[in-house]
């Protein structure tokens, strides 16, 4: 087989890839996934029983500041606006997540809440983020104190359950992406544009390929037939290791196992995600009829447990990244060096912890910056 561009994984990067080349530059793509689905891990279905739609991989809520990715999406869906909303068990209390100053008057008597407020907004002032690590760093001892218990409540527990590791064994880039929020906004997030695709993702990604020129092939590994095949060019979104028969060892992954329970009852818990640091050996729970404001006298809610990803065994989710694991993947980015026709981007392929809207701004740079330009000099 003979394909001019070949696209392998559907998901995001894939899709928005393919779109662009089809679209702009005229030429044939093939899109091949090794899953029977395309999406992705942002693959959503509508359940047939209670007509719910359902994240199979783990909630997704689309935020971004970035207004060409917003305008780029805009192209293909239909946007329900969505406000996310966050919770998180401590002390047997559901407190806001980030923590917040609400936050300090649900786990604190109100004396030391006032306290630890003023503190906060004389040293750091109104309406702004800080990693624990700024907080401990003060001089003040009931700041560190708060420190100290913001990282033993909200951040240890959920941690070590996620990733395997204590938060100080990671990249400050995931401490940093819950951080502590000196206001009173519930949010977790501040994103300009916060949404979900009104028909989900899915639908969403489906509209993004239809083009005459797009074809998909779906149970289809590319390390299965990439003997049987050449292409002009390659754009590849899965595991950079792989791609290099793990020459210089595997790259570390976190999984999960995603355990779905239906319940005959309106609602389970008071909003769409409530994390449990402290309590059980979940990280959350979702429950899904939150996110499109769906209403069923039944529901369905997904329990998140995390695990080490193993080859053949489960899926690959999050990256793990610390100098460590960066100083591995530089290693095989170098052999790139020799591949003039393979482009990589997406979060495995680029092993990095992207949210959604990176990876789309990831694949539209890519293409603006070196197809068009390669194109444009033959």
């Amino acid at each position: 087989m003979i394909v001019k561009n070949l696209v392998v994984g559907c998901g995001l990067a894939g899709a928005v890839i393919a779109e662009r080349i089809a679209t702009q530059l005229n030429q044939p793509v093939l899109i091949i996934d090794k899953r029977p689905h395309i999406a992705g891990n942002i693959y959503d279905y509508e359940d047939t029983k209670f007509g719910i739609n359902v994240h199979r991989y783990g909630p997704h809520v689309f935020h971004t500041n970035n207004q060409i990715v917003w305008d780029y999406l805009s192209q293909f869906t239909e946007w329900h606006y969505f406000m996310y909303r966050v919770k998180a068990v401590i002390d047997g209390n559901e407190i806001n997540i980030p923590f917040n100053l609400d936050s300090l008057y649900k786990v604190f008597p109100k004396c030391l809440a006032d306290k630890l407020a003023m503190n906060l907004l004389d040293k750091f002032g109104f309406n702004k983020k800080i990693s624990i690590l700024e907080l401990n760093k003060t001089n003040d001892d009931d700041l560190k104190f708060l420190a100290n218990f913001i990282y033993e409540k909200v951040f240890l527990g959920y941690t070590i359950k996620q990733w395997g590791v204590k938060p100080e064994d990671l990249d400050e880039s995931v401490s940093s992406r819950v951080p502590i929020y000196i206001s009173r906004d519930n949010r977790y997030f501040q994103d300009k544009y916060q949404a979900i695709p009104l028909k989900g993702y899915t639908t969403m990604v489906e509209n993004i390929i239809d083009h005459p020129l797009i074809d998909v092939q779906l149970n289809t590994d590319f390390f299965d037939i990439k003997d049987s095949i050449k292409y002009e060019r390659l754009f590849f979104t899965g595991p950079i290791d792989e791609f290099f028969n793990y020459e210089y060892g595997e790259l570390p992954y976190r999984s999960l196992d995603i355990k779905f329970v239906e319940y005959d009852k309106e609602y389970f818990q008071s909003g769409p995600q409530i994390n449990y640091p402290e309590n059980y050996d979940y990280t959350r729970s979702v429950e899904y009829k939150y996110y499109l404001e769906q209403k069923s006298h039944n529901t369905i809610v997904s329990f998140e447990y995390p695990r080490t990803f193993e080859r053949g065994i489960n899926e690959r989710y999050y990256p793990v990244p610390n100098m460590k694991n960066q100083t591995l993947y530089d290693k095989y980015y170098k052999k790139l060096i020799d591949l003039n026709n393979v482009y990589f981007l997406g979060r495995l392929a680029d092993y990095k912890y992207y949210n959604m809207d990176q990876v789309i701004e990831r694949a539209l740079t890519l293409f603006n910056s070196k197809i068009l330009t390669l194109i444009g000099e033959k």
